[in-house]
Order: C-alpha cells, then structure tokens, then sequence
C-alpha cells in the first residue's frame, strides 16, 4: 500500500512558480484582461498543484503559504505599472480556481488582495480595484457557501473607502459602494441602519453670527467737525441709509438680509444631519423660520446653474475613466465662508441640495404624525425606531404646506419637472426601504422548492385535474337530455337566427307599433310614461340603423308618427308626395325622389362631362 507524502510547502512553491511561467505562454498579454484561463495550465496527471488532497487542512495550508510567499516577493521587485506585475494577476487568477475546488483557503485571494490594496497609493487602488470589479462575478459565485469571504470583501471595501476623499475622489468612492452593492444580497443586513442612528459627526461650521449695526449704534458725528470729518460722516449715513433700506426691502418681501440669512441658513445643517433634535419645540420654531426664510432668498435671487453647465462642458471627460475630471465640479463639503454665500445662493445646483436635504427632512416628520404613528409596520418596529415625539396638528399642515411650496420651486425652469419627478421617485423608494427596515427586514428571497416537495405537488395536480374531468363529463351527462328535444326545443332554440341576428328598422317600427296600441289602453300615468319611453327608444334605435343604409329617407319622418316613412320605397314616398298636392310637393323635393343609385348615376355623368370639357 502506497503511503501519500504530505506536501510541503516548498513543493507547492516549486509548482506554482512553474504553472506562472507556463501563464506566460497562456496568457501573452501583461495586462488585467482578459483573465487567466488556468484550466490550461493542468499537466497530464490532471492535478493543478499536484497531490493535493480536497478539504486537507495541513495541505491546503502549505499552499497558503506558498502563495503568500511568492506573492510578497513579487510586491517588493516590481511596481503595479510594470509589466512584470501581470505575475500577481495571474497568481491571484490562480488562487481564485483552487479556492472554488477547496484546495486552498476560499478568502485567501481575497485577502492578498486586501495587502495589495493596503500596499498601494491611491491611483494604484484604482488599479487593483480594476482587477477586484474584472473578476467579482467570480469572486462572489460561493459568497453564500463561505462566511468568511463576505466578511474579507466588507472589511477591504471600508477600509479603502476610509482612506478616499468623498470630495476629491468622489467617482472612486461610487465604484466601491457599487461594488459591494453587487456582491451582497439586497436584504443583506450588513448595509442596514437598523438602530436608525444618524451622522451627527457631520459637523457643518460656519463664521460667527454677523451681527447688524442698527443705525441708532452708529457713531454719531458733530455738524461743527472739520470738512473732512463730515464728508465722511455724510458718507457712513448713506452707506447705512442704504442697508436699512434693502434691509427693509427684504423683510418686506420675506426675505431676511444676507448678513442675517447667513447664520440662520447654515443652522438648517444642525437639523438635517440631527434630526431628532426638533422634538424640542425651539428648535423646531428656528427650523421653521429659518427654512421659510431660504425659500423666500431662493425665489428672489438670480438663478446661475454654474454647477449644472460646468457638468455639461465636462461631461465628455467624466465618461472617460479620469475620475479627477469630475472632482473639480463637485464637493460634498459645502463651502461656508460668507464671501462666497452670496454667490452660493445663485446657485441653482446648490439650491437643489439644500431642498433635497429639506424634503428627505420634512417626509421623516411626517412619519411622527398620529396617523402615522398608528399604522402597524410602525408599531412593530424595533424599539430604537419608535420616537415618543409626536408631530402636532399645526406642525402638520406646516410641513405638507412647504413641502408642496418646495416641490413647485424645484419644479421651475427648463429641467424642473424633470429633476424632480427624478427626487420624488427616489424619496417614494426610500419610504418604502425605511418601511422594510422597521419591519425587521424581512427576507426578500425565498428559499428554493424541495424536489419532494415539487414531485408531491404535482402528483397533487394530476390527481385533481383527472378528477376535474371526471366531474365535467357527469356534468355534460346531466345536461345531455336537452339535445334530444324536438326542433325548437332544447339547444336547438338557442341556435335560431333571430336570436343572434341584429334586428332591422322593421322590427323596430313593429315595436314603436305594438308601444302605441298598448298606449291607447293604458289607464295609470306611470303606465303610460313608460310605454312613451319605450317608443322613444324604438325611434331612436330604428334611426341609428337607419343612418347606415337609409339615410335619404330620414327627411320624410314626422316627430311622433314611428318609422314607416322609412320602410317606404322612392317611388312610394313620391306618389305620396303628388297626391298630397303643392303642399306636398314642396315638402317633398324633386331630387328626393331618385334613388340612391340613380344619384350617384348623375353625380358620376356630371363628373365624366366636367372632365370631357377640360
């Protein structure tokens, strides 16, 4: 009996370095793509790394080794760049087949790349997370079957969004969020926020209250002082003569001055990231002052989408993989030095910031109302999600008044109806996220069907669709007598022609008949009301018919007298006509008594002679 030799590390050194070189061969290109097709680096003995028993905790920790070995010492001889690093990527492609095959750690692929993340700068990050999103559907084919290789991708994803900057490499952070996105499941818990906290160390700071120097604090000037004196004098009266008057102009309007807007607008940020902290009732008066009063300012000021065309002239280089193009044109730290407020309140793309944080804050309220708090997903829901606070009546209709103002403001302009249809959808998903996750998230998947369970079920359906047909044949047995009537009888009455023919003008004119005999014996009014409906509808029925093939012969009607004017032939009607004198000759005209035909003879001569004559 032939006794297995463990394998050594160094043996599973040996053969690696061997399998990469044959990559080369393999795989002639030295960049990511396309992967490494290692089914073809398999000897004839059809072992990868040669006798490696699957499942084999001490084997497979030698081929750990292994790999890290040969992976550090390529790290520390070349640089991404190099065309020589395409031996990590195929060491890597290489390791991602032996872990699917258990020959080696699941996660260890996945945690060489966390070292390779930690070892770069940022633009090589973008390089090895080009590798990580190249190979995810790999890489996350048994994410459900190892823990542990879930837990790897999470902590690496954090750890390199920890180390980008949000405002200048925001394209970056999109990829990353995308990734994991994609490699977890939507009802993963992993994403959730299921103590609902807030991002309170979203700190926004801002200068200090500027405060307005009322004209009775200003320096008060003697008219005896020298020239100078009092032309300067002269001069701060105006300056302030001219501030109280567009302070004025502004309160009337509304708005507050920019001075005075300046710290109440900035306050608003307190809120947004924070907002439980409107349960206290001053609080939540300066909110609402202070929301009113940016409105009010965004209405009034000139709107410059500088943001929006700064876009649009870069979009050409944001579609290309430069993510440093997009960062000049956007910041999510807002800027709030009061030199630039006032031009930052021109801004149409800053202004729809601020308003899309306002409705996310306004529809949170919302959810606090009595009604709100009394539906069951509410009640249900986990403790650290069930506020005491509740939003009274007037707070109500105060929240839904400016959140109807802020939707009509956002909806002006060209894009308007378009940018927000764009928000409300975004805001009506997200009502139905939070809804999910006060319910505890329950699991949107749901586990497959036993193959027991499937072969029961339709066994099941045979047996009631036999029985099905056992009960329609006893049926049709019951109800077989009935073709075996006489003619007249049975089904064949229901075959008869007037059954299903639509009646005639005839018919029609025979009811308005039958109505009108049965008037002339009627004794009760209501009696009679409805006999005279009956022959309106008879009428009215027996025109409509009329109108397709008779409609020539609808002159020769009188109101009240039926419809057998109508079943009268040209010739009939003219006669008529003759007997009854002028009279009825002039009701009747000449060219009513042709027919139908015959008019559309003449039209067709006089057309010929028309075109004859041309």
């Amino acid at each position: 009996m032939a006794i297995q030799v463990p394998t050594t590390s160094e043996a599973v050194t040996e053969r690696l370095q061997s399998l990469l070189q044959r990559a080369r061969h393999v795989k002639p290109s030295t960049s990511i793509e396309p992967p490494l097709q290692v089914s073809e680096l398999i000897s004839g003995d059809g072992e990868l790394l040669g006798p490696v028993s699957v499942g084999n905790e001490a084997q497979s920790n030698a081929v750990e080794t292994a790999a890290k070995s040969i992976f550090y010492a390529q790290l520390g001889s070349s640089a991404i760049d190099d065309p020589s690093f395409v031996t990590i990527w195929d060491l890597l492609d290489i390791l991602q087949y032996c872990g699917d095959r258990e020959l080696c750690p699941a996660q260890l692929v996945l945690l060489l790349i966390e070292e390779l993340l930690d070892s770069q700068s940022i633009s090589g990050c973008r390089t090895v997370f080009s590798f990580l999103e190249s190979r995810r559907e790999a890489l996350i084919a048994v994410i459900n079957t190892s823990k542990n290789k879930d837990l790897v991708i999470l902590r690496l994803c954090n750890e390199l969004l920890r180390r980008l900057s949000r405002a200048e490499d925001p394209v970056f952070c999109g990829r990353v969020y995308i990734f994991m996105f994609q490699s977890f499941p939507l009802g993963d818990k992993s994403s959730v926020n299921l103590r609902g906290n807030f991002h309170v160390e979203n700190v926004t700071t801002f200068e200090e209250y500027l405060r307005e120097v009322a004209p009775d604090d200003a320096m008060q000037v003697d008219d005896g002082a020298p020239g100078s004196v009092q032309d300067s004098s002269h001069t701060t009266t105006d300056a302030q003569e001219d501030k109280a008057t567009d302070r004025a102009a502004a309160k009337a309007a509304g708005s507050l001055a920019i001075d005075t807007l300046y710290p109440v607008f900035w306050s608003l940020q307190h809120s947004f990231s924070n907002p439980p902290r409107l349960f206290k009732e001053q609080h939540f008066e300066e909110f609402k002052k202070g929301l009113e009063a940016t409105l009010a300012q965004f209405k009034e000021v000139p709107k410059l989408p500088q943001s929006a065309e700064s876009e649009h002239k870069q979009e050409a280089s944001v579609r290309s993989d430069d993510d440093d193009a997009f960062a000049s044109t956007f910041n999510p730290k807002y800027l709030t030095s009061r030199d630039l407020f006032e031009l930052e309140l021109s801004d149409l793309a800053f202004q729809r910031h601020i308003l899309v944080q306002a409705l996310i804050l306004i529809d949170f309220l919302l959810t606090l109302t009595e009604k709100g708090k009394n539906k069951p997903y509410y009640q249900n829901a986990q403790k650290a999600m069930q506020y005491t606070f509740t939003l009274r009546e007037g707070d109500t209709e105060w929240a839904l008044g400016i959140k109807n103002n802020i939707a009509n403001y956002l909806q002006e302009g060209l894009d308007g109806k378009f940018y927000y249809r764009m928000v409300d959808t975004v805001l009506s998903r997200d009502k139905n996220w939070v809804r999910w996750k006060m319910e505890n998230c329950q699991p949107f998947t749901r586990d497959r069907v036993a193959t027991k369970d499937f072969l029961e079920a339709g066994s099941g359906a045979d047996a009631e669709r036999r029985r099905l047909a056992d009960v329609a044949s006893k049926r049709s047995a019951e109800f077989r007598f009935v073709s075996h009537r006489g003619a007249g009888k049975g089904v064949a009455k229901l075959k008869q022609a007037k059954r299903w023919s639509p009646p005639t003008v005839e018919d029609y004119s025979d009811k308005f008949k039958f109505k009108q005999m049965d008037l002339d014996f009627a004794q009760s009014e209501e009696e009679k009301r409805e006999l005279e409906e009956g022959k309106t509808s008879h009428t009215w029925r027996g025109l409509r018919l009329a109108s397709k093939d008779r409609l020539s012969a609808l002159d020769r009607l009188e109101q009240g007298n039926g419809l057998e004017k109508l079943l009268q032939s040209s010739v009939e009607a003219g006669e008529e006509a003759a007997s009854a004198g002028p009279e009825g000759r002039d009701s009747v005209p000449q060219e009513r008594h042709q027919s139908v035909e015959e008019q559309r003879a003449d039209q067709q001569s006089q057309v010929t002679a028309g075109n004859a004559a041309a």
